[in-house]
């Protein structure tokens, strides 16, 4: 295995390098060393030129309209907003507020969500996805911030 190919492998395990790459805004030689897959000047190097085959973060293009419900507790499946395994959460009175957005959400709009608010220390109790809805469960008491954070992660 080539020492690029064993950096582009080491940065794809590293899920915060590689958007720190592809935003143009990673320390090469730092990134190297923390890397350690070979020589600190060959990593680099093979960092800058992977850097240069990935496509910018861009804007995001395209139409979501986020809501809040607040009195998310256990229900039915069969009313549920959200259901993980065994748990089903709908209204009816509850202590969970779900922050649900609509419109051209994918599985990365999730992962930007969910890495924002673990940025600002806001806990999800549940999540769930499809292509074109996502919705995040959390505590009542952090639904108006968590609708806040989940608006700019989107870019709402």
């Amino acid at each position: 295995m080539t020492v690029a190919s064993e950096t582009r492998e080491a940065v794809r395990r590293e899920p915060f390098l590689h958007a720190a790459l592809r935003a143009g805004v990673l320390n090469y030689t730092a990134a190297a060393r923390y890397l350690d897959v070979g020589d600190e000047e060959a990593v680099a190097a093979a960092l800058r030129r992977y850097a240069k085959d990935l496509p910018d973060p861009g804007v995001r293009e395209g139409n979501v309209r986020v809501d809040m419900r607040s009195g998310l507790g256990e229900c039915a499946p069969e009313e549920a907003l959200v259901t993980v395994g065994d748990l089903s959460l709908g209204s009816g009175g509850g202590d969970h507020t779900a922050i649900v957005a609509n419109g051209d959400c994918s599985a990365e709009s999730l992962a930007d969500v969910l890495a924002r608010l673990s940025v600002e220390g806001v806990e999800v109790e549940a999540v769930g996805g499809t292509q074109g809805q996502l919705v995040v469960v959390v505590s009542r008491r952090a639904g108006i911030d968590a609708l806040r954070y989940v608006e700019d992660a989107l870019d709402v």
